[in-house]
């Protein structure tokens, strides 16, 4: 079978560094951190009282008051995000929208809404619960809601897989282009679970940073100090289309995606294997389907959570997979600069190794002052790398054992 390529025309961004995509990847390459105290809530009872935020982000940009009082922040977030992309993609236009479909991911959802209506049922009774709760905070409303703005028909629905559900939705929609059940796609992930119960139930688990004295120096991926990854809010969204659809249409090509490997550690509920199996298979499977040897990669956009186990087992898989070649990789983390965003980390991260392979400037990992032993790759320590790199993989692992992998190469 004969296999149409997918390409990038459209990309958005909207992160604890910018609101926007040149501003994000301006502050990603200058090494800016995003991470600073929490304003959303009164932390002060918390142990992490830290996150990533969007810094006064207004919906109303992009969507009418009304319709933003019916829309969970990730889904407000995700709908500007689009707008971003869909304007870098022309909006294209097809004449079978059966042919166009979204596929938005969120590995939350509408927890902020869910929290709030909580808190009236108890105070209120049932009866104060708003009739919007449920579409509220359901998390393929992202989606959903970037389907009608756009009149998209085509498929459409949400991947949930904790910490990798945005790297599923990717994949999920270079499938339906690549096999000839779409021509265009909007696709990437949203988040925004920064709230007292996110707080409280990832900080009783001991997997955030509790650095809250010093925001800025809290992600700190594959360094020997890292206690903990730091949570954010965010989403990033690409546009995808046929490169024949693309080239028709004179649209811009920004970089393509040529395959993905998926697998389940299959080990434990948030710890990853300790060999790193899933890992290996997912970059493995990932190489198999884009057709290429380990040498060929010269990025990798890595998990790096700043977390104990996850950066060690990740360099661990690397190692396995690239052998002497992992040597000559260059390995960044951007979440020493976004915080992690869960369900949105995918999307964002997709779009910042597709501007990198476009720039030929690789973003650094920052804070990373004593690197770990066991983490002993080159990770583009604090500052940005200039390099053309052709071929490069995402990682996105999740809670649960999921394991997504994304190859992306350079169109300039």
């Amino acid at each position: 079978m004969n296999h149409r390529k997918v390409v990038i025309t459209g990309m958005g961004l909207m992160t604890p560094v910018g609101s926007g995509r040149s501003v994000s990847w301006d502050a990603l390459i200058a090494g800016k951190c995003g991470i600073g105290p929490i304003t959303l809530f009164d932390t002060e009872v918390y142990r992490t009282r830290i996150a990533g935020e969007v810094d006064q982000f207004d919906p109303h940009v992009v969507m009418e008051p009304k319709e933003a009082r019916k829309a969970d922040r990730f889904t407000q977030l995700a709908v500007a995000a689009a707008a971003e992309a869909m304007a870098q993609a022309g909006d294209p236009k097809i004449d079978d929208h059966y042919r166009a479909g979204v596929i938005v991911a969120s590995g939350i959802g509408g927890m902020l809404t869910f929290e709030q209506q909580h808190s009236r049922l108890l105070k209120r009774g049932p009866r104060g619960i708003s009739p919007m709760f449920i579409p509220m905070m359901i998390a393929d409303m992202a989606a959903g809601l970037i389907s009608i703005r756009y009149g998209y028909r085509g498929p459409n629905y949400c991947t949930v897989s904790a910490c990798a559900s945005g790297g599923h939705a990717i994949a999920s929609a270079f499938d339906q282009i690549r096999l000839d059940q779409a021509d265009v796609m909007i696709t990437g992930g949203s988040e925004a679970a920064i709230c007292p119960m996110a707080l409280a139930g990832f900080g009783n688990m001991k997997a955030l940073s509790t650095r809250n004295d010093e925001p800025l120096r809290a992600s700190r991926p594959f360094d020997v100090g890292r206690d903990g990854f730091v949570i954010g809010e965010g989403a990033g969204i690409l546009v995808l289309e046929a490169e024949d659809h693309a080239i028709a249409r004179g649209a811009t090509i920004y970089g393509e995606v040529i395959g993905y490997g998926m697998t389940a550690d299959a080990y434990h509920m948030t710890q990853p294997d300790v060999d790193g199996l899933g890992a290996i298979g997912s970059m493995a499977g990932a190489l198999k389907i884009s057709g290429l040897a380990p040498e060929d990669i010269g990025y990798i956009n890595a998990h790096g959570t700043s977390t104990h186990f996850n950066d060690k087992i990740e360099t661990k898989a690397i190692r396995a997979i690239f052998g002497a070649h992992a040597d000559k990789l260059a390995v960044s983390s951007t979440k020493s600069m976004t915080g992690h965003l869960l369900g949105a980390a995918g999307g964002v991260e997709t779009v910042a190794t597709v501007l990198a392979l476009r720039h030929r400037v690789l973003p650094p990992t920052i804070n990373l002052d004593e690197p770990d032993p066991e983490c002993d790759l080159d990770y583009c320590p604090h500052v940005a790398v200039e390099r053309e790199v052709e071929y490069a993989l995402s990682n996105s692992f999740g809670f649960g054992g999921h394991n997504i992998t994304l190859c992306l190469q350079a169109r300039r």
